[in-house]
Parts: structure tokens; C-alpha cells; sequence
């Protein structure tokens, strides 16, 4: 049963004609409180999802732990792969080689990251991404289509290369390049740099520019033989059943090979860069709240009008024996129905937009024919979103909180009416 309280709260959010003011008032409390619910939705939906998308790209084309060793390069891999297999949470391990070099076309130059991988067992690791043409299998020559190669480059090492820094340098599928190692070959003019040829055999998109432009990828033994290192390795990359256990796992890995092991986690080769983006979102939730803050001044506004509409009302109440705490309550139920139906639709509103997002920023795109996310200034060419119901939650309530707050001084100065003094001249 609705409680005359209430009751006596929904009359007077139903306008008459000379409260037209103080309906407009009410009508803006609840715009403000819907636009700060809705924007806050949807910037914390786009900050996870940005979060989301960039942690995917990374641990992509990255694996969850790096083992290397102190002095720099690791011999006997399969010994410590073996040990590393029987540490809990551990997925797969694959060797891998790290170095810079320098592609090099008939016209154009570019410095690069060499990354050597082992073709047999790195895709358990790691991930390139979409291949826009070619295969990584045509890293292994037996595996090449034939007829498309020329007949004098069909014994050519291969290599992969992502899709901007094909567009960069005009390189197309299947096209000689030129790979100079810095690490040089001493001959009788002094040291100079090594030189050879490969077969670009992929090109990888992998949705992140920073990775596109400048990776580039050779089979384990093609990396070995070009950089002179034998059978060394510069590390071992791991992956695990959970992420956000990546840092214990690499502890106890370092603790099962001792030294002079030691392992680097995402987490901590990424620290800045999710800091950042954690400081941002928690910065940006600081400052969409103070729309929100503004409805709530407008609450409070519209409630002290509303008092100083309805003192003879109020008065009327008292003597026929309404108490303090029923009239505070009249007033405290009028500012959290503007509260309640500001949130309620206030979320509805930024879900459907974050849900909706992509297409939304599509049509927009289309539309003005101009790019949100440049790929070759932003870290993502995509506008993401992924909605967090844990801070959909905590954004109603600290909304309804402060809803409630604004109700508290025009209610209680409501129930300090003296009914005598108000219907003294009436």
C-alpha cells in the first residue's frame, strides 16, 4: 500500500499552470542527472574497452611471461622448456630471438625489430593477428605454393612483416627484400654490416600500428644463421592459464631454474601504460560526476521552490497532524524520484549507446567523412566498448547517493515549518 507520503510526493511533481517554473526546473534535474548517468556509461564502457582491446593486441603478438638470462643470450632451451612445462598454470613455451635490423628495398629503408620464432610451437604463445596475404607457413620453404615464386628466389629465407610497414616501404607478397644486421662481419676494410636477402612470404595485420609498422618475423633457424648465434636463443616466452596470475607463475619459474634465469610479466613490461589508463578512467569518472553534481544543485533548487510553494500546504499537514519526519519524507521521496528516473534512464540511454557503439561511431565516420581513431596516431584504428556492469552499478548508486544528499537541508527546513505563523493571516 502507497503511503500518503508518497502519495502527497507525486502530486506535486504533477505541474499546475502557475508551477510551470518549477516543473521546467524538474524537468532539467532529470535531463542533468540522464546526460551525466548516460556519459559516464559510456566514456567507463570506452575506457575498458580500449583497456580490453589494447591488453588483447599486446598479449598478442607478446606472450603473458619473457624468460631470459643475466648475461644476455640462453643455451640449452629444451632442458629449460621442459622444466618450465611443469610449473603450474603454464600453458606453452616457445624460444624466441629479439634483435633491430634494417629492411631494405630497391628505394626505401627502414629500421625494424627482428623477431625470430620457432614455426613448430610459437603460435601456442602468440598471435599475429589476421594474415591480410600469405600464410606463416611459407616460412618453412617445402610449404611454399611454387608457382608463384620466381625461380631465383624460391630458396630465399622467409619473412613476415605487418601490413604498415608493407604500405610504408611498397612491398607486396612475395617481393626480395634486403635484411642488414648492425651487428657487423670483420673483413679487411674494418667491420661491415650483414647482409641478406629474404622472400616476404605474409603480411599480418594485427590492429595495432605500433607492431604493424615496424615487426618483422623469421623462422628460428633463418634468425639464427643470419644473426651467427648457433643454436642460442635471447629467451624462452610463456603462456598461462590466467593473466592476472602471470607474476606468481614467473616467480615460480625463476625459483624452479634458478639463476641465472629470471622472468619479466606483462604487467610489469606494460606498468605505465595501464597505470595510466587506470589514473585516466578513474580521472574521467571524477569529472563526468560533476554534471551530475550540477542536477543535484537543481534538485535542490527545485525542492526549496517547491517549499515555498506549498508552506500553506505544509502547514495544513502539520495541523492535522503530520510530524516532522512525514513532511521531511514528502520532500526526500520528490528528490530521489527526480534521482530515480534521471538513473533509470540515464542507463538506459548509455547502454544502448555503448552496446551500440561501433556501429554508431561507423555511421558518424560515414557520414563526415573523417576518421575517429587514426591508426597511424592512436594505438587502435577502432572505437571499442565493453560494458562493465560492476561500474554501471557503482555509477546508480553513487548517483542515487548524491540525489539523496541534495534532499536532505530543503526537506529538513520543510519540517521546521511553524504551522501557526503560515496560517496566521489566511
Amino acid at each position: 500500500m502507497m503511503s500518503y507520503e508518497f502519495f502527497i510526493n507525486l502530486r506535486y511533481l504533477r505541474a499546475k499552470r502557475k508551477q510551470l517554473f518549477v516543473s521546467i526546473i524538474t524537468f532539467i534535474s532529470i535531463a542533468g542527472i540522464f546526460l551525466g548517468v548516460a556519459a559516464m556509461i559510456i566514456v567507463l564502457a570506452v575506457m575498458n574497452g580500449f583497456e580490453n582491446d589494447l591488453r588483447n593486441k599486446i598479449l598478442g603478438i607478446n606472450a603473458h611471461i619473457v624468460l631470459t638470462e643475466y648475461r644476455g643470450v640462453m643455451r640449452n632451451v629444451e632442458k629449460a622448456r621442459r622444466e618450465i612445462a611443469s610449473v603450474k598454470g603454464v600453458k606453452a613455451s616457445t624460444p624466441f630471438i629479439y634483435s633491430q635490423a634494417m629492411l631494405k628495398t630497391a628505394s626505401n629503408a627502414t629500421g625494424v625489430i627482428l623477431r625470430g620464432l620457432a614455426t613448430e610451437n610459437a603460435f601456442q604463445v602468440i598471435n599475429l593477428g589476421k594474415m591480410k596475404e600469405g600464410s606463416a607457413d611459407y616460412l618453412s620453404r617445402k610449404n611454399r605454393p611454387p608457382r608463384r615464386i620466381e625461380k631465383d628466389q624460391e630458396y630465399l629465407p622467409g619473412i613476415l612483416i605487418g601490413k604498415e610497414l608493407a604500405r610504408n616501404m611498397g612491398i607486396f607478397l612475395f617481393d626480395a627484400v634486403s635484411v642488414l644486421s648492425p651487428q657487423g662481419v670483420p673483413s679487411p676494410m674494418g667491420m661491415v654490416p650483414r647482409i641478406k636477402k629474404f622472400l616476404v612470404v605474409g603480411i599480418f595485420d594485427s590492429g595495432f600500428y605500433e607492431y604493424d609498422s615496424t615487426l618483422a618475423f623469421l623462422a628460428l633457424p633463418d634468425c639464427q644463421e643470419f644473426l651467427n648465434m648457433g643454436d642460442m636463443v635471447t629467451g624462452i616466452e610463456v603462456k598461462v592459464d590466467d593473466i592476472y596470475q602471470a607474476g606468481e607463475i614467473g616467480k615460480n619459474i625463476e625459483r624452479k631454474l634458478g639463476p641465472p634465469y629470471f622472468a619479466r610479466n606483462w604487467m610489469e613490461m606494460n606498468k605505465n601504460l595501464f597505470s595510466a589508463l587506470k589514473l585516466e578512467k578513474r580521472v574521467m569518472f571524477i569529472i563526468l560526476s560533476l554534471i551530475v553534481l550540477v542536477a543535484a544543485f537543481n534538485i535542490i533548487t527545485t525542492l526549496i521552490m517547491v517549499v515555498m510553494e506549498k508552506n500553506k500546504d505544509i502547514a495544513i499537514l502539520k495541523a492535522m497532524g503530520a510530524t516532522s519526519e512525514s513532511i521531511m519524507k514528502i520532500f526526500i521521496y520528490q528528490g530521489l524520484t527526480i534521482g530515480i528516473v534521471g538513473t533509470v534512464l540515464g542507463c538506459a540511454g548509455g547502454l544502448l549507446v555503448a552496446f551500440n557503439l561501433e556501429k554508431l561511431s561507423q555511421f558518424i565516420e560515414n557520414l563526415f567523412g573523417f576518421k575517429i581513431l587514426p591508426g597511424d596516431v592512436y594505438y587502435l584504428s577502432e572505437l571499442p566498448s565493453q560494458v562493465n556492469y560492476a561500474d554501471v552499478t557503482i555509477i546508480a548508486l553513487s548517483t542515487l547517493c548524491i540525489c539523496l544528499i541534495s534532499t536532505i537541508y530543503p526537506s529538513w527546513r520543510a519540517s521546521r515549518l511553524d504551522p501557526t505563523e503560515t496560517l496566521r493571516y489566511e
